[in-house]
C-alpha cells in the first residue's frame, strides 16, 4: 500500500494547458510586445531553476520546515523533479524518494508564461486571511515569485480578502494544481528515480524512544563531523554538506536505515533528517533561505 508525499496526484492537464505547450518556442503571434504581458525571464543554462511551486512555514516541526522538499521544480532544459510515493509504514525510510521526469522546451516556456497569466509577478496582492497555522504557498516562475498564505485553506467568503484578492487566489490555485498534476500529462517522460550529487544533512540530538516504541539499531555515520552549522538560533538544528565521495557513502548507509536510526558521530548519536540537494542548490545555506 502506497501513499503520496505532499499533494502530487496522478491526473490529466487541462487541455489549455497541453495546447499552449505544443505552441514553438518563437511563435510570434502568441507573443506580446507590451513587456507587461510578456513571459518572466527565461534562463538559458539547463540546470537553472524556471518553475516551482512549494510549501512553507504552517504548524510542522522546525526540521520538516528547514528541510521540506519543493513539490514540484521545472528547470531550462526540462528536468522535473518532484517528490514520488513512499511506502505508508512507520518509521519510514531515512532517504526521500525524490523522483524526475523530463518535459519539453516548448512545454517549460509555456508554463512560465501561464504562470504569468495566472499572476505570478512580484509583488501581487492576493492579501492575508483570517486563519492561523496555515502554510504559504511559493511559486516561482522565471524571476518572478509569489507567497501565497493559506491559498487552499482560505473560506471563500473570507471577510478579509477583497474580491478581486480572492478573484486572484482562484486563478492561482488552479494554476497551481495544473503544475502538481504535470507528472501524469501527456509528453511527460516516466519518473526514474533522481540521483543527487550532494545532500544536506539536518542532524539534532537523538531522544531515545518510549519504552513502547519502535526502536532502530544504531549506525556509523560515515559523512562530515555532526552537528555541523546551527541553521538557526534557538532550533538545536545543525546541517553539515555531504559532497563528493562522502555523498556515495552517505547514500549506501541510509538506505538502509530509518528516520528514526540513531547515527553515531563524535561520542553522540544524532536524528538526521537527509535532504537531497537539487541541480541548483549547492550547501546547506540554501536552506536556510526557504523557511
Amino acid at each position: 500500500m502506497t501513499r503520496l508525499r505532499g499533494t502530487l496526484m496522478a491526473a490529466a492537464v487541462p487541455l489549455l494547458l497541453i495546447s499552449a505547450c505544443a505552441q514553438p518556442a518563437g511563435n510570434s503571434a502568441a507573443a506580446s510586445t507590451d513587456s507587461r504581458e510578456s513571459p518572466a525571464a527565461y534562463p538559458q543554462d539547463a540546470d537553472e531553476l524556471v518553475l516551482r511551486v512549494e510549501s512553507f512555514g504552517g504548524f510542522v516541526p522546525a526540521e520538516q520546515n528547514i528541510g521540506r522538499i519543493p513539490e514540484v521544480s521545472i528547470y531550462a532544459g526540462g528536468r522535473m523533479i518532484t517528490e514520488g510515493p513512499v511506502t505508508a509504514i512507520y518509521p519510514g525510510p531515512a532517504l526521500p524518494n525524490l523522483q524526475e521526469q523530463t518535459i519539453t522546451p516548448e512545454m517549460v516556456q509555456a508554463l512560465v508564461k501561464k504562470a504569468q497569466e495566472a499572476g505570478v509577478r512580484n509583488g501581487a496582492d492576493f492579501g492575508s486571511p483570517n486563519i492561523a497555522d496555515a502554510p504559504s504557498t511559493r511559486v516561482v516562475a522565471g524571476d518572478q515569485s509569489v507567497s501565497v498564505v493559506a491559498l487552499n485553506e482560505a473560506q471563500p467568503a473570507d471577510p478579509k480578502l477583497t474580491t478581486a484578492q480572492r478573484a486572484a487566489r482562484t486563478k492561482l490555485a488552479a494554476f497551481v494544481q495544473t503544475v502538481r498534476q504535470l507528472n501524469a500529462a501527456a509528453g511527460v517522460a516516466a519518473p526514474v528515480a533522481y540521483q543527487p550529487t550532494a545532500i544536506a544533512a539536518l542532524a539534532r540530538t537523538y531522544v531515545a524512544p518510549q519504552a513502547d516504541q519502535p526502536k532502530s539499531p544504531e549506525t556509523a555515520w560515515p559523512g562530515p563531523a555532526l552537528p555541523g552549522a546551527s541553521m538557526n538560533p534557538g532550533l538545536g538544528i545543525g546541517c553539515v554538506d555531504v559532497l563528493g565521495a562522502d555523498t556515495a557513502k552517505v547514500l549506501t548507509a541510509a538506505k538502509t536505515a530509518t528516520t528514526i536510526t540513531p547515527w553515531t558521530s563524535g561520542n553522540a548519536k544524532w536524528s538526521i533528517t537527509f535532504r537531497p540537494l537539487l541541480p541548483e542548490e549547492k550547501s546547506c545555506a540554501t536552506l536556510k533561505g526557504v523557511q
